[in-house]
């Protein structure tokens, strides 16, 4: 090792998580370094579709220390995400190293060999930080390969003008489904499938509503106290102005499930069929955690059985921004801090101990 550099710490993944975790490590005298697999700052930010924006105002959709400039609309827009983030990492001068796609980590005595597509990385922790965005989830539905059609999931869909005048099945009673559909049903003839009745929440509760009545419950919980659950259901649509719209078109109806694919379409459950030109996914993600195979072991999603961030069978890395798992609203950009100050708080204590 004395001719190879060996970090305290890798992060890898270069989005909001990532950030986050180097706004804390900035603050200790941890040599760290921060590989990202994208060609430009942004995070997943940038795959979004083009439409796509925060369900919270700037001022509660904010990463640790710097608050998100106030947007001219109700919602930061996609690309005012990206440009804060973009802005974040430069105002705090994290070293972030691009592109460098992280193929495996190997363990090497009391250290980590970490292979790219470039180079190889040694550090004696890690903290991953890939997130879902690159794990789109796509169920396997009978059929779905003889589908003659066009499909796509919602991770690469941009926007509404490539079904022009198409027939196109939307799948998914979530809010990616709802806002995909709101907006190629103004261009296209669409149906919605869903497993439950969509439900909608009331017109004026946002991402604020919901993060503080998550926030009591996590509260409530780790005092072990009860907490009695208020009338939003956090799963509902929120009512951004698209969905609004849509509502009023009179189009936010679902068909139910179908049972399986045939070449030109679907088979409903009451057995109709149904003929469809294309069919978006809006079926979520697993999470992206392939690199981390050859020294933890992972379920089929990519989850990783963890102590709040920290690996249970790697006690040298921890998993920061993959959602419940890995810590209370830790997949979100304001809920992301806490998790990122105690992940580098629990490394700064363990590497102390080492020197």
């Amino acid at each position: 090792m004395s001719d190879k550099k060996l970090y305290d710490v890798i992060i890898i993944g270069g989005g909001q998580s990532a950030l986050a975790c180097g706004y804390y490590l900035r603050r200790t005298d941890l040599d760290y370094v921060i590989l990202d697999n994208q060609e430009d700052c942004g995070g997943a930010w940038q795959h979004g579709w083009d439409s796509l924006t925060l369900f919270s105002p700037a001022e509660h959709s904010s990463l640790p220390g710097w608050l998100m400039p106030k947007s001219d609309n109700e919602f930061p827009t996609k690309e005012e995400v990206i440009d804060y983030v973009c802005q974040y990492e430069k105002r705090y001068k994290l070293p972030v190293e691009r592109p460098f796609e992280v193929k495996n980590v190997e363990k090497e005595s009391d250290h980590f060999k970490l292979i790219t597509d470039k180079s190889i990385f040694y550090s004696k922790t890690i903290i991953s930080a890939t997130g879902t965005w690159g794990k789109p989830f796509i169920p396997n539905i009978p059929g779905k390969d003889s589908f003659k059609g066009e499909q796509i999931h919602s991770a690469y869909y941009e926007n509404p003008e490539d079904f022009e005048d198409k027939k196109v099945l939307v799948v998914g009673e979530g809010n990616s489904g709802a806002q995909i559909l709101a907006e190629v049903s103004k261009v296209a003839n669409t149906a919605w499938a869903t497993r439950k009745t969509p439900e909608f929440l009331p017109d004026d509760v946002d991402g604020r509503v919901l993060f503080d009545q998550a926030s009591a419950k996590y509260y409530a919980e780790k005092k072990g106290e009860k907490f009695y659950a208020s009338k939003y259901n956090l799963g509902n649509i929120v009512m951004v102005t698209s969905v609004k719209q849509a509502q009023d078109r009179d189009v936010l109806h679902s068909e139910g499930q179908f049972t399986t694919f045939t070449e030109n379409g679907v088979l409903w459950e009451n057995g109709e069929e149904e003929a469809f030109d294309a069919v978006i996914w809006c079926t979520g993600f697993g999470f992206a955690t392939e690199h981390l195979q050859n020294i933890v072991s992972t379920d089929e999603r990519g989850k990783i059985k963890t102590d709040g961030t920290r690996s249970v069978e790697e006690e040298n890395l921890w998993l920061v921004g993959y959602g419940g798992w890995t810590g209370f609203a830790s997949a979100t950009l304001i809920g992301v801090g806490r998790t990122a100050r105690s992940t580098v708080k629990a490394i700064d204590r363990k590497l102390a101990k080492t020197k």
